[in-house]
């Protein structure tokens, strides 16, 4: 009885407005310590929301409503501005291109990472810990610092204005990432999974391949899609290796797509349309496996 005496007193306490010193102290102050960052999530999600509905809208407005009304409401849609967008930008070998640059790029990368990340989570010592540094070095370096010795490098193996190249590129510029990833995955694997295969005779190479990879097919997934969509947004590492226009992947069609129509005669609504088709997939990838990588980033992130 007097248990629930002091249970019902508290709940008391903790409702009545009049006595919050009654209140449990952590109970008070969590809300309004995180109200501050709270609302700052909200503010950049509303900002983004904003942002995205504004070039939606905006990319089927004609050109005066644009410039005259930017913030109504279209009267009429110009579906034609998507149509003038993709064919006068050249957006279709450009969207081509990229996809076969994605995708590529995301699994070579993800395979080349699995097996280095196995062996760097699953043992701790000092090697493996001064390899996992190394990695988190490459996190920290400057793209701006490396492109002209890698540019030379590209130039005498001939991939310069080249897709092979860029891919290369892009392998090597998110393996470290990936690689960081991917280790605390492996690492909050079960150990008595290696003792067991070990005991039926399986030798790493398959107990890697057939037990452990499967097992982290989240953190796959997850390090999967992040690389996509770095590799569908890069703009720098295109526009230095990519020369010809056969070649340029989406970004690079969408800048000389903008500097053509400064020179012609700007139309935003059609701008608006040509950036629209540029953001779009990756927006639509991002709300099919958002989920996923919010739990597979929480899933390593917790362990």
């Amino acid at each position: 009885m007097s248990t629930a005496t002091t249970g019902s007193r508290a709940e008391s306490a903790e409702r009545d407005p009049k006595n919050p010193a009654a209140a449990p102290a952590g109970r008070r102050r969590v809300p309004w310590a995180r109200l501050p960052g709270a609302a700052l999530i909200w503010v950049f999600v509303a900002f983004c929301a904003f942002t995205f509905l504004f070039i939606l809208l905006s990319s089927l407005k004609s050109s005066y409503n644009v410039l005259n009304h930017p913030f109504r409401l279209p009267t009429e849609l110009k579906f034609s501005n998507w149509s003038k967008a993709w064919h006068d930008g050249g957006f279709g070998p450009a969207f081509v291109n990229s996809v076969v640059v994605v995708v590529v790029a995301a699994a070579g990368t993800v395979l080349l990472a699995s097996p280095a990340a196995y062996v760097l989570g699953r043992n701790q010592n000092r090697i493996s810990g001064g390899v996992s540094m190394y990695f988190v070095l490459g996190l920290g370096i400057p793209m701006q610092i490396i492109v002209l010795p890698l540019y030379s490098i590209m130039a005498k193996m001939h991939l310069i204005d080249n897709l092979a190249g860029l891919i290369v590129l892009y392998i090597v510029v998110n393996l470290p990432f990936t690689v960081y990833l991917l280790m605390s995955f492996f690492a909050s694997l079960p150990g008595e999974l290696e003792e067991a295969a070990a005991l039926d005779g399986v030798g790493p190479g398959m107990t890697f391949w057939r037990i452990m990879l499967p097992l982290a097919r989240g953190g796959l997934m997850t390090a999967l899609t992040l690389v996509a969509i770095a590799c569908w947004n890069e703009t720098f590492l295109a526009l230095m290796f990519l020369q010809t226009n056969d070649n340029f992947t989406l970004p690079l069609a969408l800048v000389n797509f903008l500097t053509q129509q400064q020179f012609t005669g700007e139309d935003f609504g059609v701008m608006f349309a040509g950036v629209s088709i540029a953001v779009l997939p990756m927006l639509a990838l991002y709300a099919w496996l958002g989920r996923r990588i919010t739990e597979g980033l929480t899933l390593g992130a917790g362990k």
